[in-house]
């Protein structure tokens, strides 16, 4: 398979994201049977939609992995949880906001020398108020980083961000301008937020079009490849020597989306 080739044989520390859109649902596509191959160091997942009792974890242990849950208080929505072969010195769950925190959108490892965030960001497809809340969401996201950052300057912050960045990462800009995920104040945000001090590792190696990691359900988008790249590893900008190559899984189908990969020295 593709992604088997793209992820054996590297010694680098490997670091995938993926918006899995409900944990159980992407198990019974074989996400364990896809996990032992690509066997990452952390993965970061967001929308799981269960909380950690709902879920046969003994497979994810059976592999090896440690894992740490921050589901919504919602049920069957949203919700966070960061596997990891490596035991992390601290777990934050939260951002320490409470309407950020009913929704479980923040969970944190930290290691000695830098640390990793699991975030799903909110999407305001749905309307106008949730669309106000996204946007409130990312000013006050943005507050939360630059603070962090004065105790914690390597952060990589992995996660479904619900933005496209650039015309380059959505199939059709011009008919999408006015749609949430999409819109200028959200690229503007976007692009603001990575010239604070982040890097985009993903494009950091790649310039290429066509590189998506969400479709559509509808109208076979993904066999057609209409789609939108919304999942980043953003990595700050001290730890750019580190990085080693990010690529996009799109064979990975338990999900809307598809996993990102970062590898790290």
């Amino acid at each position: 398979m593709f992604f088997c080739f793209q992820l054996i044989g590297n010694s680098g520390m490997k670091i995938i994201t993926y918006n899995l859109n409900g944990i159980r649902a992407a198990m019974g596509k074989d996400l364990i049977g896809w996990l032992k191959i690509t066997n990452p160091d952390v993965l970061c997942v967001q929308e799981i939609k269960a909380n950690p009792e709902q879920v046969d974890v003994a497979p994810f242990e059976a592999l090896g992995y440690q894992h740490y849950w921050y589901p919504a208080q919602k049920k069957g929505y949203s919700g966070v949880a960061i596997f990891t072969k490596l035991k992390p010195k601290h777990v934050e769950y939260g951002c320490g906001i409470a309407e950020y925190d009913f929704e479980g959108r923040v969970l944190r490892i930290d290691f000695d020398d830098y640390s990793i965030m699991s975030v799903y960001h909110p999407s305001g497809s749905s309307g106008d108020e949730r669309q106000a809340f996204k946007i409130k969401w990312l000013a006050d996201f943005k507050t939360y980083i630059i603070k962090l950052q004065k105790t914690i300057p390597n952060l990589i912050l992995c996660g479904d961000y619900n933005i496209c960045h650039k015309p380059i990462d959505i199939h059709n800009p011009k008919s999408n301008a006015n749609t949430s995920g999409f819109l200028p104040e959200e690229r503007d945000w976007m692009e603001d937020f990575i010239q604070s001090g982040f890097i985009d590792s993903f494009r950091y190696f790649n310039q290429e079009p066509h590189q998506y990691t969400w479709w559509s359900y509808r109208a076979g988008s993904r066999g057609k490849n209409l789609g939108w790249r919304i999942d980043y590893n953003l990595v700050t900008k001290n730890l750019q020597k580190r990085l080693k190559r990010s690529v996009i899984l799109p064979d990975a189908v338990h999900s809307d989306h598809c996993p990102v990969l970062l590898e790290i020295e």
